[in-house]
C-alpha cells in the first residue's frame, strides 16, 4: 500500500486517484442534481402543493441535505474515516431512491430523509479526500479541484436532463428508481478503486483502540443515523421546525469550531477566520443561486416558451436543470486558462476578488431573469432565450467562486479539522438553500387565483431585488479583499 507521501509525489498534472474519486462523485451528483431538479416540479404537479409551500419545502429539504454534510464530516473526522463514511452514505442514498420509487406520492418524504442523511455522509468526505491527494504547497491542487468540479457538472448535466424528462413524460417511480441504479454504479466504482488511496480516508481512531471497541463506535454511528430518520421526517414536513433547527445548528457549529481553534496557533486561526469570511459570503451567493431548484424551477414550469431560439423544441425545466452544467463544462477550461494567462503576467485576481467578481456576475444573471418580464405575452409566457442567457451569465459567477471554495477550505484548514471545515462549507450551502426557500416563497404570489402574468411579475420583481443585493455584496467583497488577504498569510 502506498503511503500518503508517495501518493502526493505523483508526476504529471493529476494523480490517478483523482480520476477514481471524480468518477464516483460524477454519479453521485447525477442523483443529487436530478433529485434537485425534480423536487418542486413533483411537489407542485403530483403532491398538489401551491408555489409558496413548494418553495418552503424545497428550501427545507435542501437545507437538511447540506446541514448533514457538516454532521457527516464530523463523524468522518472522529470515527468512521472518509472511506467508510462514503460507503455508508451511498448505501443510504440507494435505499432512499428505492423507497420513493416504491410509492412516490406516499413515501416521498421518508425516502428523502434517507437521501438527506446519505448525502451528508458522502459529499463532504469525497471532497476532503481529493484535497489530501496533494501536499500543502502543491500548486496543482486548484487544477485538481477544477477537474473534480467538471465531473460534478457532467453528472449534474446527465441527471438534470434525464431524471426530470423521465419523471414528467414517462414515470415518476422510474425517475426516482434511477437514483438507486446510478448510486450503485458510484459505489461499485469506489469499491474497486479504493485500494489506490492507501491510508487516505481510513479510520482516524487511534491504532491502540481494540477492534471490538472500534466496531462498536462505527455501529453506533450507523444505528444513530437510522434512528435520526423519523426525527428528520418531522423537521422536513414541518417547516417551522426547520426554522428552529437552522437557528440552533449554525451557532452550535461556531461554538464547536471555537473549541477546536484553541488547539491551533495564531497563524492557523487567522486562516480559519479568513475561511469564515468565504463561508459567510457563500451563504448569500447560494441563497440567490439556488433559486434554480425552487422559484426558477416553478417559473420554468409555468412561464417559459417551449422553444429555444424560436425553432428548437425544448422543455424549459430541462433548460433550467441542465444549461448551467452545459456552460460549466464548455467554459470551465477556458476560465482556467484565463487565470493561468493572468497569473503569468502577475495580473490574476486573488481569491477574495474572484469571489467579488462572482457576485457581480450573479447580479448580471438576475437582471437577465428580471428582463424576461419585457418579453412576456398577455398569458405570462416569456422568452426561454433570455432565461437561458441568465444561466450563461450565472455560470461565470459560479466558476469565479465555487471551485476555489472547495480548494480554499483544504488550504486554509489545519488537517485535523479538514472534514469539519469542508462540512462547514456545505453547511453554509444549507443556510443558502434555507434562505433560498424563504426568498422563493416571498416572491410567490399568495393568491391561489392569480393569473400566470401576475405570477411572472411577482417572480421577476423578486429577481430584480436579488440582482441589486448581489451587486452590493460583490462591491463589499472587493473593498475588504486586502484585509482578508492578510488573514490568509500567503494562501492565494
Amino acid at each position: 500500500m502506498q503511503t500518503q507521501a508517495e501518493i502526493q509525489s505523483f508526476s504529471g498534472k493529476y494523480p490517478k486517484q483523482l480520476w477514481h474519486l471524480a468518477g464516483s462523485e460524477m454519479w453521485e451528483r447525477f442523483c443529487f442534481y436530478g433529485m434537485r431538479g425534480m423536487l418542486t416540479v413533483f411537489m407542485v404537479t403530483q403532491l398538489g402543493l401551491d408555489d409558496k409551500t413548494a418553495n418552503l419545502q424545497y428550501g427545507a429539504i435542501q437545507a437538511f441535505v447540506y446541514a448533514f454534510t457538516f454532521i457527516g464530516g464530523v463523524f468522518a473526522d472522529k470515527i468512521l474515516g472518509f472511506q467508510k463514511s462514503l460507503f455508508w452514505g451511498a448505501i443510504l442514498m440507494i435505499a432512499g431512491g428505492l423507497v420513493i420509487a416504491f410509492s412516490p406520492a406516499s413515501l416521498f418524504y421518508i425516502g428523502t430523509c434517507f437521501f438527506i442523511i446519505g448525502t451528508g455522509f458522502f459529499k463532504p468526505n469525497i471532497s476532503t479526500m481529493v484535497g489530501q491527494l496533494y501536499a500543502d504547497d502543491d500548486a496543482r491542487r486548484d487544477a485538481g479541484f477544477s477537474l473534480f468540479y467538471s465531473a460534478i457538472n457532467l453528472g449534474a448535466l446527465l441527471g438534470g436532463v434525464l431524471m426530470i424528462w423521465v419523471g414528467k413524460y414517462h414515470s415518476w417511480p422510474l425517475a426516482f428508481g434511477l437514483v438507486s441504479v446510478v448510486m450503485t454504479i458510484s459505489l461499485i466504482n469506489f469499491a474497486f478503486t479504493r485500494k489506490s488511496l492507501g491510508p487516505i480516508g481510513l479510520s482516524p481512531l487511534h491504532p491502540g483502540i481494540p477492534n471490538k471497541k472500534r466496531r462498536m463506535y462505527e455501529v453506533a454511528v450507523y444505528i444513530g443515523s437510522l434512528i435520526a430518520v423519523p426525527f428528520i421526517l418531522k423537521l422536513v414536513t414541518n417547516t417551522e421546525y426547520t426554522d428552529l433547527f437552522m437557528y440552533i445548528i449554525g451557532p452550535a457549529t461556531l461554538v464547536y469550531l471555537a473549541w477546536e481553534m484553541r488547539k491551533f496557533n495564531t497563524a492557523q486561526n487567522k486562516r480559519l477566520l479568513a475561511a469564515m469570511v468565504f463561508i459567510l459570503f457563500s451563504i448569500i451567493f447560494w441563497a440567490f443561486f439556488e433559486q434554480a431548484g425552487g422559484s426558477l424551477s416553478i417559473f420554468a414550469l409555468n412561464n417559459l416558451q417551449h422553444e429555444l431560439f424560436g425553432f428548437i423544441p425544448m422543455d424549459p425545466n430541462v433548460v433550467n436543470n441542465s444549461s448551467n452544467s452545459v456552460f460549466v463544462i464548455l467554459f470551465a477550461p477556458l476560465v482556467g486558462l484565463l487565470w493561468l494567462w493572468l497569473a503569468k503576467r502577475r495580473m490574476e485576481p486573488n481569491s477574495v476578488v474572484k469571489f467579488g467578481l462572482g457576485f457581480l456576475l450573479l447580479a448580471g444573471a438576475f437582471f437577465a431573469f428580471y428582463a424576461t418580464v419585457f418579453f412576456a405575452d398577455a398569458d405570462g409566457i416569456t422568452s426561454l432565450d433570455i432565461f437561458t442567457l441568465g444561466y450563461f451569465i450565472i455560470t461565470f459567477g459560479e466558476l469565479s467562486l465555487s471551485p476555489i471554495g472547495l480548494s480554499l477550505m483544504t488550504k486554509l484548514s489545519p488537517q485535523p479539522i479538514q472534514g469539519l471545515m469542508m462540512g462547514m462549507w456545505f453547511l453554509a450551502s444549507a443556510y443558502g438553500q434555507y434562505v433560498a426557500g424563504l426568498l422563493g416563497a416571498g416572491m410567490s404570489t399568495a393568491d391561489p387565483e392569480a393569473s400566470n402574468l401576475d405570477k411572472l411579475i411577482a417572480y421577476t420583481t423578486g429577481y430584480q431585488q436579488l440582482a441589486v443585493y448581489a451587486l452590493i455584496a460583490g462591491v463589499v467583497l472587493i473593498v475588504i479583499s486586502p484585509w482578508v488577504r492578510r488573514l490568509m498569510k500567503g494562501v492565494h
